[in-house]
């Protein structure tokens, strides 16, 4: 008689969200939290200034430089990197706790530093988002009005060249404008689906 396997409970996972910019990263995981999960989203660290209507701890913890380059120091952050001028990193902390507590954590970050993410926990699970088209990305960003023009050329250009990095990724995901639900329930369902997998990613830190 062959044995039945016991319903184990399943081992947490790292979830990665990244993209281009402009492609409504934040927007998403403000509606993945309101789906109510039992997950983890780390807050990153930055030394850009706020934009209207971010609060420090909320969106991001907003560093000075000099604040940022003693935590490279001391080894807190998983990943840094300078991206348009500015510092962005993820505490490692966040991450490793949680993950030792069981819960499964869901990190929003740049494409490159979803790669540095890849090397250091290879059973991480990548998440590309996308636009409906390449019109409709330019759109949104020339829409933001945060940046001048030399600005706005600079963010469509890298836009581009991480676009061309897709094929990185485990899983793509559309954001479609005015559909941001859609996104989401995308998302859930993957994160469902790889927690459900017979041979787990097993997300440790190294």
């Amino acid at each position: 008689m062959t044995d039945i396997p016991e319903a184990n409970p399943a081992v947490p996972i790292l979830v990665v969200i990244s993209g281009p910019s402009g492609v409504g990263k934040d927007t998403v995981i403000q509606e993945l939290r309101k789906l109510d999960r039992p997950w983890h989203f780390p807050v990153t660290a930055t030394t850009r200034l706020p934009r209207p209507g971010e609060q420090d701890g909320k969106e991001y913890h907003f560093l000075a430089r000099d604040e940022f380059e003693k935590k490279i120091q001391r080894s807190e952050f998983l990943e840094y990197a300078e991206v348009y001028g500015n510092f962005y990193g993820v505490p490692r902390s966040e991450i490793r706790d949680n993950l030792k507590t069981g819960k499964d954590v869901v990190l929003k970050i740049d494409v490159q530093g979803a790669a540095t993410i890849k090397k250091l926990v290879p059973e991480s699970v990548l998440i590309f988002l996308i636009a409906e088209s390449k019109s409709a990305l330019i759109s949104r960003l020339a829409n933001r009005q945060t940046e001048e023009l030399d600005d706005l050329e600079r963010r469509i250009s890298t836009a581009e060249t991480e676009l061309s990095r897709i094929a990185e990724f485990d899983y793509r995901v559309i954001n479609r404008e005015g559909d941001i639900h859609d996104a989401a329930n995308t998302i859930d369902s993957i994160i469902c689906a790889e927690k459900a997998r017979l041979i787990p990613r097993m997300a440790e830190l190294i």
